[in-house]
């Protein structure tokens, strides 16, 4: 069951409530260093969206921290400009770490 299924109005097979903001919610692990997109779910608000987020995807207690966005919220490239988006970085091969020996006693880069 999703997330949009199992927390909705309430009413038998009923979805979400009418108008309630899609949100991506984003878990960092125990061991993890990143957030990780995890998945989608409705809810009326912020505060609503981040218990169901805790309730849905740390119920196994993976995460010690979760984000949940408004999908309308977030800005995103698409497919057809990735060339045109990406090709200023290439011409900048100074901001890449290839000139220089990372030692092994560094962790996590």
């Amino acid at each position: 069951m999703s997330g949009t299924e199992q927390h909705g109005s309430g009413g038998a097979g009923r979805g979400p409530q009418e108008g309630w903001p899609l949100y991506e919610v984003f878990v960092r692990g125990k061991r993890g260093l990143n957030h990780v997109h995890v998945g989608s779910l409705h809810a009326a608000d912020d505060a609503m969206a981040l218990g169901h987020a805790r309730d849905l995807y740390t119920r196994r207690n993976e995460g010690v921290s979760i984000w949940v966005v408004r999908s309308s919220h977030i800005a995103a490239s698409t497919r057809d400009e990735k060339d045109p988006f990406f090709a200023p970085s290439a011409d900048k091969v100074y901001r890449h770490p290839t000139f220089y020996d990372i030692p092994d006693d560094v962790p996590h880069i």
